[in-house]
């Protein structure tokens, strides 16, 4: 694991529970350091998969911070040669988000880390949908950060946010809207 863990290792017995203990009072407040969000992380996904998920080998599973803005709330990265998974939980999310409506990441990318382990691929599909309603979570996570550019159909309206400056970004007129076909402009986010 990385810098998380080896910070949470360096902390006292009575450091990281009085820290889990400080920050399960407020139920919506979010984890006052990167190590608090990391345990209440691993802590919530312990409880969830104990539940729903009782063979899964949560323990297992590594877990990382970023600090890096991202789109993602929390991303599950899968090494097929090691059989391990990663999961990343973006810190600026939790900070947006709360506890509370953070937590819903966590249990989200917890569906994908146990379809890895059962299935060595994860996706959105018919698989995680059956979890979606027991479990309190969406298929798409909700957006923390503003995308940088919009791509908009002419047709339907339909606006399809961008982060990076990609080929679709660059050149809208050599792609379609997903829904209709129908024909894309590019809209630049204030500030770009």
């Amino acid at each position: 694991m990385g810098l998380v863990s080896e910070v949470t290792d360096q902390r006292t017995l009575t450091d990281s529970i009085n820290e889990t203990t400080d920050d399960r009072d407020a139920s919506d407040s979010v984890p006052k350091t990167q190590a608090a969000l990391f345990d209440r992380a691993r802590t919530h996904a312990t409880d969830v998969a104990a539940k729903h998920f009782p063979e899964f080998p949560v323990e297992s599973i590594d877990w990382e911070v970023s600090e890096r803005p991202q789109r993602q709330a929390g991303v599950t990265e899968y090494n097929p040669e090691t059989e391990s998974v990663t999961i990343w939980l973006t810190w600026d999310a939790c900070k947006e988000f709360g506890w509370e409506q953070y937590s819903k990441t966590v249990r989200h990318e917890l569906v994908h880390a146990w379809q890895y382990w059962r299935f060595d691929e994860a996706d959105h599909g018919e698989t995680f949908a059956r979890w979606t309603d027991c479990l309190d979570i969406a298929q798409h996570c909700e957006r923390f950060t503003s995308p940088n550019w919009w791509l908009v159909c002419v047709d339907c309206d339909q606006r399809i946010g961008r982060y990076r400056r990609s080929k679709t970004v660059r050149n809208p007129e050599d792609y379609r809207c997903g829904d209709c076909g129908g024909n894309l402009h590019v809209e630049a986010s204030p500030g770009q």
